[in-house]
């Protein structure tokens, strides 16, 4: 069994008295500054200058630093930008301007387990990556709740990088959740793993590929549309709250057989032997060398021509005549 921490186990002391950088104030940096914040830690806020979050992390009440600036303040450095931009923002602006004894934080450890960034050996190396988006992490934080984290240490240069990491985790709110202990590798490849062949790829592509079937056989697309997509939200809701038979005991019992039944029919052993090589793409860093390459040569376009597609499909264009109907006031 994993080993797991509760709030009412930890102690926020160890680092009350140590400033933690959060280096981006993106959707996860806007949401674990702010608890941090909330929490009683001293955080300052790391930007590029002139950027558009300069301006409402300062609304926000934090101290906005540029990044080589906060990180020289700061004995934690959280780095929150994109994975894609660290490596160059490493090198730049938070390598040279780390100290011994530092910690040096993520929320994803892709950038250090496949050595985009070399970091010096007189650092801690620490990750706490709550499992759910900024907005949520920040939402359940206000309810007085919070969202689970995974947690690791990479490196335990000063003896006290555990203490480190479990105590921004509990100022994020996470412990009250639970944490579960982890390492580096274990979360990049399954978190990869997670987004390729089920949560993003894999879940986008059923739901295309169901949607193809119905109205290639003749029914409405907008009825499609509502029964292979709209409702996958409820299902997975109640997955994510009961469980997989507790998903089974709320629905129809003719839902139940005919899922039961029918299920493994679409997803059968040769689905998991293509999953299994997705992972084995992963372990074996073929994607990584993927990913690197085609981010150097195009940049954010690299995934463009992929999502066009999608904004092509009839999919999409129901979708978006759907949506409208139900949330008049919302935009995409």
């Amino acid at each position: 069994m994993a080993q797991t921490w509760k709030d009412d186990e930890i102690s926020l002391d160890p680092i009350r008295d140590q400033t933690v950088a959060v280096i981006g104030y993106g959707i996860q940096g806007d949401a674990q500054a702010n608890n941090m914040k909330d929490s009683g830690l001293d955080v300052v806020v790391g930007l590029r200058e002139g950027g558009s979050s300069w301006a409402k992390a300062e609304s926000d009440g934090h101290a906005v630093l540029p990044v080589s600036e906060a990180v020289k303040k700061a004995d934690i450095v959280h780095v929150l930008i994109p994975d894609m931009m660290q490596a160059s923002v490493y090198r730049s602006e938070i390598g040279p301007s780390l100290s011994a004894g530092n910690a040096l934080s993520f929320s994803h450890a892709a950038a250090i387990y496949w050595k985009w960034i070399d970091p010096p050996s007189d650092v801690d190396l620490i990750m706490v990556a709550p499992k759910g988006p900024g907005s949520k992490v920040r939402e359940t934080y206000l309810e007085g709740f919070g969202t689970p984290s995974i947690v690791a240490v990479e490196q335990d240069h000063t003896g006290t990088a555990w203490d480190r990491t479990l105590g921004m985790a509990k100022a994020i709110g996470s412990a009250r959740a639970g944490l579960i202990k982890t390492t580096f590798k274990e979360e990049v490849e399954t978190d990869w793993f997670g987004e390729q062949a089920d949560l993003c790829g894999g879940a986008a592509s059923m739901v295309t590929n169901a949607f193809e079937t119905l109205v290639e056989a003749g029914y409405q697309p907008e009825i499609a549309y509502f029964e292979v997509l709209h409702e996958l939200k409820l299902i997975v809701d109640m997955i994510q709250r009961y469980g997989i038979n507790g998903m089974w005991r709320r629905v129809s019992e003719t839902a139940r057989y005919g899922g039961l039944t029918r299920g493994p029919l679409v997803m059968d052993d040769s689905t998991k032997e293509r999953m299994k090589k997705v992972l084995d793409m992963i372990q074996d860093g073929t994607f990584n060398r993927e990913w690197v390459s085609e981010y150097e040569k195009s940049g954010k376009d690299a995934f463009e021509s992929h999502m066009q597609k999608y904004d092509e499909h009839q999919i999409e264009q129901v979708g978006k005549k759907m949506r409208k109907m139900m949330w008049p006031d919302s935009t995409e």
